[in-house]
């Protein structure tokens, strides 16, 4: 019986290791987001600044643009199911142009 003591034990530890990882992630995580958010403020918030420049703040925030781009490749389903959703509501001149945009980007 002491075995199956050890093995619990073993089982405890390996997932409390686990949760210290993921725990450690999103600290990271959060970290980087109020870092980024900071920047962004602080770009807003300049009174010299009259025209934003996204691309500026892109380009130098460090991570901004790796995060934005993942940001944007994990919504690209909730987009393609929004678009499916609308397509029932278009006239059929708005579909026909739909099309015609698809079959020039396809060449």
């Amino acid at each position: 019986m002491p075995r199956k003591t050890a093995t619990n034990n073993e089982e405890t530890e390996k997932d409390t290791d686990e949760l210290s990882a993921i725990k450690n992630k999103y600290e990271d995580e959060i970290k980087n987001l109020n870092r980024w958010l900071a920047a962004v403020l602080n770009y807003l918030s300049d009174d010299e600044v009259e025209e934003i420049d996204i691309e500026y703040l892109l380009s130098n925030t460090e991570g901004l643009r790796e995060w934005w781009d993942q940001y944007r490749e994990n919504n690209r389903k909730l987009i393609e199911e929004e678009i499916k959703k609308s397509l029932g509501e278009l006239s059929l001149e708005e579909l026909e142009s739909i099309r015609e945009k698809i079959k020039d980007k396809e060449k």
